[in-house]
């Protein structure tokens, strides 16, 4: 019996393993980032409701749930602890009264923005450090990840960071 995977099916698994360990590196400097940028807590759940409500101004909340594959309470469990915050505000939806919008306040995109500064701050630390050599092929390795990956799920995004990127 073969242990030794065929070259082909070899690679694959390795370049799952390096990106697993190169995600695992990813979220201990995102971490460091959002503890550099405020004492306030906002556990991963509540940041991606906000970076959700930065792509998609004025969600409802039904709407939002669905994004983000979460029952209507936790959704709006977690509105309610942002909007405690001051990040984030209910309106009332211009098309529908019984529907309220969901909004970022100022406080929210400072928190955003700060939070996305200081992450670039670190990344670009690591990146500065990487041949022009290297820094390419990570572009393009990113790339056609980010490629792939809309094969696989096509959802609406708006200024795809790599999009911008490759037309540099």
């Amino acid at each position: 019996m073969d242990t030794n995977p065929d070259p082909s099916q070899r690679e694959p698994q390795e370049t799952t393993e390096a990106a697993r360990e190169l995600i695992e590196l990813l979220e201990v400097l995102w971490e460091r980032g959002r503890d550099m940028v405020s004492s306030t807590p906002v556990s991963a759940s509540q940041l991606r409701v906000l970076y959700s409500l930065d792509r998609e101004e004025g969600i409802n909340l039904r709407a939002l749930g669905e994004l983000l594959g979460s029952a209507p309470p936790s959704v709006s469990r977690m509105c309610d602890r942002l909007e405690a915050l001051g990040f984030v505000q209910r309106l009332p939806s211009p098309v529908s009264r019984r529907q309220l919008e969901l909004h970022l306040t100022v406080r929210g995109k400072a928190y955003l923005r700060d939070l996305r500064s200081q992450r670039e701050e670190s990344l670009l630390a690591v990146i500065t450090a990487m041949t022009p050599t290297t820094r390419k092929a990570l572009l393009r390795g990113l790339t056609g990840f980010q490629e792939a990956l809309d094969k696989e799920n096509p959802s609406p995004r708006r200024g795809t960071p790599l999009g911008n990127a490759r037309s540099a």
